[in-house]
């Protein structure tokens, strides 16, 4: 599945490419990132440890992890700086690191790499097995994190609950069975050359998985309560299904995945959340990278019509990143793409690589190496500019940041030294194995100035605000927490760029410009903005000045938008998301959610026909409304 993706010469001629050494843009050895994105893997690995374990500060544990369960779960990973073990970001991470060898094996071999990054999914997958002991039975958590979060204790010596938490047909999580049905069916394709027999294993589980997510439908953090504050479900369960479909039919080819990709598209939303953020709760934009994939392909058959409704999907999130959207990501004055203030860089992770591996599809299009490449409300950007933005994202993450900062540990001469790590900020196990008590740990190493006794090589760090603003605390849990599904989407991105280095050559570079939507002026103010339905959506906007009036010199006015439902088809709209953005008053009428806006919970849905009001008031330009996703029924 690996692929040679610099047999783009025609792409690089027209690109002005620009000849540089290994060492990369800006001075960077990406294979050296690389080495120690994966080294990383190493430190969060729960179990017994092999003779050949390269972060030599980590020892054996959670031994018996599932004991009091009747079942064996010792192995997998700790998710972050804790020491709990959850099922959803561990499949999350399972998944990307295979998706990064699929498309960048070539790359990872050549850089030395590419058993070590099998290896660390296999350290993932080993685990799945052993969590799905029958076809309906999955364990997705050991530990928990509330008795967890109140010790601070070296893996080694955890002295907290190892309650194992399982999902089954009367508790049942479809999220959380998709994402590890997902991870399996890529697992396999990683395998399927090396090891045929364990490709068969993984495959045979992520069937069984997926047949069970389907079946028994509902939110794992609703069976495994639990995991709600730390890993809630907010996006559903939908996307997994639509997810571990899309995995399934690349692991085998079999016309029923597709066809469930096609048939779900509208009631399971793929085909209605055009969404800018991908992680480990919402897949959605990498569903419909995927789908579009096949299409661009010729794999899709006769479910084409269906799957160019994910392909514009696709194509929103990438302008969206790059900034030639109709809504686009912010930026910090240093460039990074900004979303939130804890964690921000697992989306900076995760859309690198979906832009980087849609930029190499895109070059199969015609005119995609520097023509037409992908159709943007800002102009159309072609793939080398795609690549281009990626690798000012990831040049950032290195240290190209107005801190000076490397926000991957280990790298550089600059670099977060008191991460949010329990192992990482004791003294290691192998060197004074005395027993650490989860008070102990709070006050003695917890609250230290100094920096870590262990370098927690190759993670990535939450980063920095949105002002580019970074305090290297070991309480400040919001920037300095590394975790495992920050780095696995990197994997490949940084496969990729060392590969370019490697043939010493560069695509055309250009700055990464601060593009933001822009309002009217003042003067062209509307009274009435409609957003009509298009072949894509149900969904129209329609906003109006309902109210004018005059206050201390300013004007306000207050807008009435009316959001209606003018499906062709007769079909009811639920699950409504709305973004809106350049609200400067206040808002009434709908609900602030983890993806946008939502409409009351008494108002669960829109019949086909039927409107939804919401009311805000602001001075100047009016908000920009958007819909974000919906699911059609």
């Amino acid at each position: 599945m690996a692929k040679n993706v610099m047999a783009l010469p025609a792409l690089l001629a027209l690109a002005a490419t620009v000849v540089r050494m290994a060492s990369g843009a800006g001075g960077h050895d990406y294979a050296l990132a690389l080495k120690k994105s994966i080294l990383y893997f190493k430190a969060q690995r729960s179990g017994v440890l092999p003779p050949n374990q390269r972060v030599t500060w980590r020892e054996n544990s959670g031994l018996f992890d599932g004991k009091a369960n009747g079942v064996d779960l010792v192995g997998g990973y700790y998710d972050a700086g804790d020491n709990v073990k959850f099922g959803l970001p561990m499949a999350f991470t399972v998944t990307m690191m295979s998706w990064g060898i699929l498309e960048y094996g070539k790359e990872m071999a050549a850089a030395g790499e590419l058993r070590n990054a099998m290896d660390a999914v296999k350290w993932g997958t080993d685990y799945f097995i052993k969590a799905h002991p029958e076809p309906d039975v999955l364990y997705g958590e050991v530990g928990d994190g509330d008795t967890d979060h109140s010790c601070w204790q070296r893996p080694e010596d955890m002295s907290t609950s190892r309650q194992a938490f399982r999902i089954d047909p009367q508790n049942p999580g479809s999220d959380l069975a998709g994402e590890t049905a997902a991870a399996m069916a890529a697992a396999s394709l990683v395998f399927r050359n090396t090891y045929p027999g364990y490709a068969n294993l993984l495959l045979e589980h992520a069937k069984q998985l997926f047949t069970f997510a389907d079946k028994y439908r509902g939110k794992y953090d609703a069976s495994i309560t639990v995991a709600r504050n730390y890993y809630g479900s907010l996006s559903g369960y939908g996307d997994e299904l639509l997810w571990a479909a899309a995995w399934l039919y690349e692991a085998t080819e079999e016309g029923c995945y597709l066809e469930y990709l096609a048939r779900n598209g509208d009631a399971l939303g793929g085909t209605g959340w055009s969404i800018n953020q991908f992680g480990w709760d919402v897949k959605y934009p990498g569903v419909q990278v995927m789908a579009a994939k096949f299409l661009l392909q010729g794999r899709a058959g006769a479910h084409a019509a269906t799957l160019e409704r994910y392909h514009q999907n696709a194509e929103f999130f990438v302008c969206s990143c790059i900034g030639k959207g109709s809504v686009n990501v912010p930026r910090t004055p240093g460039g990074m793409m900004y979303h939130q203030r804890w964690n921000n860089l697992q989306f900076v992770t995760s859309a690198s690589f979906l832009l980087t591996v849609y930029a190499d599809y895109a070059t199969k299009l015609p005119g995609g190496n520097g023509g037409g490449g992908v159709r943007c409300p800002g102009g159309a950007a072609r793939p080398y500019e795609i690549l281009a933005f990626v690798r000012s994202q990831v040049n950032y993450i290195l240290g190209d940041n107005p801190r000076g900062t490397s926000y991957m540990v280990g790298y550089g001469g600059r670099f977060p030294r008191q991460v949010h790590h329990r192992g990482a900020s004791i003294v290691s196990f192998r060197k004074n194995p005395s027993f650490v008590s989860c008070q102990e740990g709070y006050s003695s190493w917890y609250p230290r100035q100094a920096g870590n006794p262990n370098v927690l090589d190759g993670a990535i760090v939450g980063g920095p605000d949105e002002y580019d603003d970074f305090a290297d605390e070991r309480n400040n849990y919001e920037q300095t927490e590394a975790a495992t599904y920050n780095s696995a989407p990197l994997l490949g991105v940084l496969a990729r760029l060392a590969g370019a280095c490697a043939a010493g050559m560069e695509e055309y570079q250009l700055p990464p410009p601060v593009v933001n939507h822009t309002a009217a002026p003042a003067s062209s103010i509307p009274h009435r903005r409609r957003s009509p339905a298009s072949s894509s959506s149900p969904v129209e906007i329609e906003q109006n000045v309902t109210r004018t009036w005059v206050r201390r010199g300013a004007t306000y006015r207050r807008y009435t938008v009316a959001v209606t439902n003018r499906s062709p088809r007769k079909k009811t709209v639920r699950e409504l998301h709305l973004g809106v953005s350049e609200l400067r008053g206040r808002l009434w009428g709908l609900d602030k959610a983890r993806y946008g806006y939502v409409p009351p919970k008494w108002r669960p849905e829109l019949r086909a026909g039927e409107s939804l009001r919401f009311v805000y008031v602001q001075t100047g330009t009016p908000a920009n409304v958007w819909v974000t996703g919906y699911k059609l029924v």
